[in-house]
């Protein structure tokens, strides 16, 4: 039987092509092709992840927040460079 869930979200692993988060009952790969900014960061900056408020994502010591959608479509949010 499972625990009773102490955080909404939560990074559950980090691999060498991207992070899985843990968010409610659901699991989503993050692949650093679309969120490079992860790639060379320290584990515990990448752990530290804050729900700010339902389906919105935010890493203080990265200074990275996405929300649920960009998540599930990155392909759908290019990465663009000003």
């Amino acid at each position: 039987m499972p625990g009773t869930v102490i955080s909404p979200v939560e990074v559950v692993q980090v691999s060498r092509f991207g992070i899985w988060l843990a968010v409610d009952t659901d699991e989503h790969f993050l692949d650093y092709k679309y969120f490079p900014w992860f790639r060379k960061a320290a584990i515990d900056e990448i752990c530290e992840v804050e729900m700010l408020i339902p389906g919105h994502f935010f890493w203080p010591k990265l200074d990275i927040d996405l929300d649920i959608d960009c998540i599930l479509n990155p392909g759908s949010y290019p990465l663009i460079s000003t």
